[in-house]
């Protein structure tokens, strides 16, 4: 397992980190993700543990909290020494019937946060993270009432998730201009199926050494090599179609991963999460499951190095279209190329 810095900040996570929207159990939605009890996650939690992940991520709405509360029990009852592991958590989501149990005002954060910290059983979060945008409540009043929580200590750092570019800029100049602390790190859908993260997020994220923590990697089990072009098919996915991918591109990217994992003898969604481990924006990949061999097999493709032709081809198989103004910026920026100069790294 390797070790990335969060962001800009002095926060060491893992590679993988483990995604618990699967833990606990709830209504409507969540019997479709997953449905795990205490004794099945705690085996979860241990294997990822042994593995070397030490980034673990919840939200307040899995499981109408239920998630947080069963990965609280499981380092708990493991006897994980709580500086041995990164926990992350989100708020944003209805957590009641009111109309203030939501969103992301003052009030909000600030009683979501203790009952995170309470089903945690944790005096701290290490990133909390807003889980979206709350488009009644201005950037500004979220920003401040993060900053408290992170003098107060509830909370080390502050991250986001699913916010466009100039969004989580306007944010970082806010929290620039008034001495708040930033986000650190950006939690966004990301998949060698579903590359449109980097037309303006991922400039934005290596310009401003933000990091980037990846949901969905298989695209919701659509890239575990599983399902079919006719449909066929099990898992999540064929009762929960998300998230949105042009599928017949998708199942061409297949075609291509798939002599590469046979001829490793690993599976097509090893080759789909290494192929995230190799983009240089890339801090950590959540990987979740329902079944002990699933993780086993997602932890796996840290060990898997694909070549310089391998990601040539995939690059090539999985490319965006041209968009404005992509193609150009891209035109005009090469009079201003330096020959044979790479651009900076800030990562591994």
């Amino acid at each position: 397992m390797r070790y990335n810095q969060l962001g800009r900040t002095g926060l060491t996570v893992s590679e993988l980190c483990l995604g618990t929207m699967t833990f606990g159990s709830g209504e409507g939605l969540w019997t479709q993700i997953g449905q795990l009890g205490q004794s099945a996650a705690d085996a979860m939690v241990k294997t990822a543990f042994d593995a070397g992940i030490n980034f673990y991520d919840t939200a307040n709405v899995y499981s109408s909290g239920s998630s947080e509360a069963v990965l609280g029990q499981a380092i708990r009852n493991l006897g994980l020494a709580r500086t041995d592991v990164v926990i992350a958590t989100k708020v944003l989501g209805p957590m009641g019937s009111g109309v203030n149990d939501r969103g992301l005002s003052r009030g909000h954060i600030m009683d979501q946060v203790k009952a995170s910290l309470k089903r945690l059983q944790t005096d701290h979060i290490d990133l909390y993270q807003v889980h979206g945008l709350d488009n009644a409540t201005p950037i500004e009043e979220t920003v401040r009432a993060l900053d408290d929580l992170v003098r107060q200590g509830h909370v080390r750092y502050v991250g986001v998730s699913n916010w466009a570019a100039w969004q989580i800029a306007k944010a970082h100049g806010l929290a620039l201009a008034q001495n708040l602390a930033r986000f650190e790190s950006l939690q966004a859908y990301y998949s060698i199926a579903g590359r449109d993260l980097e037309r303006e997020l991922v400039p934005m994220l290596l310009s401003e050494r933000v990091g980037l923590m990846v949901w969905s990697p298989l695209a919701g089990g659509l890239l575990s090599g599983k399902f079919s072009r006719d449909g066929a098919g099990e898992g999540r996915r064929a009762s929960f179609d998300f998230p949105l991918v042009d599928k017949d591109k998708a199942f061409d990217i297949i075609d291509v991963m798939r002599p590469m994992a046979q001829s490793r003898s690993v599976s097509v969604a090893q080759i789909a999460l290494a192929w995230l481990l190799h983009q240089r924006v890339v801090t950590s990949v959540i990987v979740g499951a329902t079944r002990l061999d699933q993780l086993a097999d997602n932890i796996a493709a840290s060990d898997v190095e694909l070549t310089e032709p391998e990601l040539a081809a995939l690059a090539e198989a999985s490319r965006l279209a041209p968009e404005y103004p992509g193609w150009m910026l891209a035109r005009q920026g090469e009079y201003r190329e330096v020959a044979g100069a790479a651009p900076p790294r800030w990562r591994r």
